[in-house]
């Protein structure tokens, strides 16, 4: 070290480095201050053993130094990039007092609110608490309404005071730049290699080393939890769902998924796997998936609308399969686009399509594939959004989207996309391509126009574009009415099933926490030399999607979805799936279940007109078949039997 001659030798060996030891001692000071009180806090529940002790303390120390080297980034920034004339005035000291008063705050509100989110979970954050980030508006209310605001804010504010006049003298002799630009630069680079290290070799799953769930999670580190949770999108439902033992759920699960064309391909009480057989000659026509953003039933004159904004789709639906009784499982492009292709209720957190490790998965894309299709995603977007474009790329499709449309085919294009008629024509170009090849295509096509902010091309309908939904909607009718007439004239059409179905609703609002009727999209099937116009009124689940097309085209292949064909299924035997993060919901027999964390379990009559439900009581056989449906879907994908 080169001490700055114009400062005393004594303090001289103190410089602003130091600073990020005081912030880090600080923050791992109150991290095991909080750990010892929710220790005592659940001190019911907590095996105290000497192992428990001693990994819960030595693990939670080591996520707590993690979690420091995370946090003090800000400031080792700030001193690293500050001019070291800075650091030899007066007023330079005062901005310093004011970083860590500011941090100290922080740090002082986390703990605080770990405590409340543990008093109602009893875990550290999660993504649980990632969502509350999400939903804030929602959760600044609970928290107005649930706990004195004024005071605790006032008593954090008086707290973080005292702490920074407590270290007001290290932090006075340490706020000194001794240390040259080169030198700093140096030190950052070991930190930074310090935090990659941190970033990819560590993870929340160390702390898992004990039988008592307590322990593992006392064990952990409130902001860090919060990162992997961030970083995981995962809420485990092992963990906060109501639950049976794993080989009960199993063995229930495959009395409820055998369907009369199916059997088990061996005995392994943890697999789903079944080989279904189709009777007749397999039709091998081409498959054209049109997924519509935020479709709701409601928008469409067949299912009573009056403003008369989808006159393409309620022609179609005269003359198509059309099924009027059919559920999204949730309120998200991804969780419509993980039931469409590979055909699984939606497990808690967030959609599987933005999991790691959710390559390999058996999709519909893969059926087609071994069928001698080519499987396309054709999205209007770019493929990086929510990981689509990874998504689909792993799991037996090829990738299409915006990048393939040059500049000048562009007629409009917003942040999401580009109109949906450009989309249908690159749609165009790629079933042509690869039916041009000798094969047969399997096409799902992903539109982005009924999207705020509703904009579109102008003169297409007689809504001027960024008015409303509304025009939206309508535009979104005229793109898909224009593919069709087209389609008809190419020589593909004869020999193509037209399908078309929402990825979900436009907006998931209502009287209810899970309101049904916010979640009842439509579904058409229309190929016209080959399907007569009919109803299906039957209670249908997105998921079911998959296993019926399959099941209309004859084909007999090794399945692992936990779909249904409809056709094939008995009557009485319907359900569907709908979900937010938190709350999964299971309907059978006009009632609702609902699953949430904490292992709550609540039954309800829905109404299925107003979204309305009544809380009834408990109706353990449906509770036990959600329960089951919920946590083996999950079980699968956690033990990677999907693949």
């Amino acid at each position: 070290m080169i001490p700055d001659k114009r400062f005393p030798a004594k303090k001289a060996e103190q410089n602003s480095l130091y600073l990020v030891a005081i912030m880090a001692a600080v923050l791992i000071s109150l991290s095991v201050l909080t750990r010892i009180i929710l220790l005592l806090k659940s001190a019911g529940g907590v095996d105290f053993t000497f192992l428990n002790l001693l990994g819960l303390f030595v693990i939670g120390l080591f996520y707590d130094l993690v979690n420091a080297a995370y946090f003090t980034l800000p400031l080792v920034l700030y001193i690293w990039l500050t001019p070291r004339k800075w650091w030899q005035k007066r007023w330079h000291r005062f901005v310093v007092y004011g970083i860590f008063a500011f941090f100290i705050f922080g740090l002082l509100f986390n703990a605080v609110s770990e405590w409340v989110f543990w008093d109602e979970f009893s875990s550290r954050f999660n993504f649980i608490a990632v969502d509350y980030l999400v939903y804030t508006n929602e959760v600044i209310g609970n928290i107005q309404q649930s706990y004195p605001v004024g005071i605790i804010v006032t008593a954090l504010l008086a707290a973080t005071a005292a702490l920074v006049y407590v270290l007001k003298p290290a932090i006075k002799n340490a706020a000194v730049q001794a240390y040259s630009f080169k030198q700093r630069s140096f030190r950052m680079l070991a930190y930074v290699a310090v935090l990659l290290l941190c970033f990819f070799l560590v993870n929340n799953k160390i702390r898992q080393f004990s039988d008592n769930t307590y322990v593992n999670e006392l064990a952990g580190n409130g902001l860090y939890e919060l990162f992997a949770a961030y970083r995981n999108n995962e809420l485990d439902y092992a963990q906060f769902y109501q639950k049976i033992p794993d080989q009960t759920a199993f063995k229930k699960i495959r009395e409820m998924i055998k369907t009369p064309e199916s059997s088990f391909v061996d005995n392994n009480p943890f697999s789903i796997e079944r080989k279904i057989v189709n009777a007749g000659k397999e039709k091998r026509m081409n498959v054209v998936l049109i997924s519509v953003e935020s479709l709701s039933a409601d928008f469409l004159g067949t299912f009573g609308n009056t403003q008369h904004i989808t006159p393409n789709l309620d022609s179609l639906a005269g003359q198509s399969l059309l099924f009027t009784n059919l559920y999204a499982t949730g309120t998200r492009t991804v969780r419509g686009l993980e039931a469409l292709s590979i055909c699984t209720p939606p497990t808690p957190g967030q959609s599987i399509v933005r999991r790691p490790q959710n390559e390999g998965l058996f999709s519909l894309g893969r059926v087609f594939d071994q069928k001698g299709y080519e499987s396309k995603f054709i999205y209007g977007g770019y493929g990086y959004f929510d990981n689509m474009g990874y998504f689909f790329a792993n799991n037996g499709y090829k990738l299409v989207d915006r990048t393939e449309i040059k500049k000048k085919d562009i007629d409009y294009e917003n942040i999401w996309g580009v109109a949906d008629e450009n989309l249908f024509t690159l749609a165009t170009k790629e079933i042509e391509k690869t039916v041009k090849s000798g094969k047969p295509v399997f096409a799902h096509i992903m539109t982005t126009s009924n999207h705020r902010p509703f904009t579109y091309p102008e003169k297409r309908i007689d809504i001027p574009s960024h008015t409303n939904r509304e025009g939206a909607v309508k535009y979104t009718d005229y793109a898909i009415g224009r593919f069709i007439k087209e389609a008809q004239n190419k020589p593909w059409f004869k020999n193509t099933l037209f399908v078309i179905v929402a990825d979900h609703c436009a907006s998931s609002a209502g009287k209810a926490d899970l309101p049904v009727n916010k979640y009842k999209i439509p579904l058409l099937i229309f190929a016209p030399n080959v399907i007569k116009p009919a109803r299906m009124e039957r209670l249908m689940s997105q998921i079911d999607l998959g296993p019926t097309i399959l099941g209309l085209l004859n084909f007999s292949y090794q399945s692992k979805f936990f779909g249904y064909d409809i056709f094939k299924l008995e009557p009485g035997r319907e359900r569907a799936f709908v979900s937010t993060y938190q709350s999964l919901g299971y309907i059978r027999k006009d009632t609702l279940i609902i699953l949430r964390p904490q292992r709550i379990s609540d039954s309800f009559v829905p109404n299925f007109t107003d979204g309305s439900a009544k809380l009834i009581q408990p109706d353990n056989q449906l509770t036990e078949e959600a329960i089951t449906w919920y946590q083996t879907a999950s079980y699968q994908f956690k033990n990677k039997l999907m693949k």
